[in-house]
């Protein structure tokens, strides 16, 4: 479950930072203030955090979910990369991958790898 949450967060979040420079290339938004935007960008948010805030609520350990803090953050930041990059490449045709993106991005899920490693306590 809060895998799935965090998907759908990540995707409402995705929108909400970049959506909108999709907008304006479409001539949407160009001649929106600043603030238009930042409106359109908070309200998509809001949904953002109405899957995310129950998400880390049901993942965290300690109300009965599998996850630790930290590990609740790498996997969030992992799917957050992994739903960007879908969104990016069927969006913004413009925006090219390259060889270092995907390093990066191996790295960033190696993380998880790590994350979820048993630590030793002192």
């Amino acid at each position: 479950m809060t895998i799935l949450l965090l998907l759908v967060s990540n995707v409402f979040m995705t929108f909400a930072w970049y959506g909108h420079l999709k907008l304006q290339n479409a001539g949407v938004t160009s001649n929106w203030p600043l603030i238009g935007v930042i409106l359109l960008s908070w309200a998509l948010a809001f949904f953002e955090y109405c899957f995310m805030i129950p998400a880390n609520r049901v993942g965290y350990v300690e109300n009965g979910g599998p996850f630790s803090l930290v590990q609740l953050k790498v996997v969030q930041e992992v799917i957050s990369l992994v739903i960007f990059t879908i969104i990016v490449t069927l969006l913004f045709k413009g925006e090219q991958f390259r060889w270092n993106h995907i390093v990066a991005f191996g790295l960033l899920v190696a993380s998880v790898y790590f994350a979820f490693l048993p630590g030793k306590t002192s």
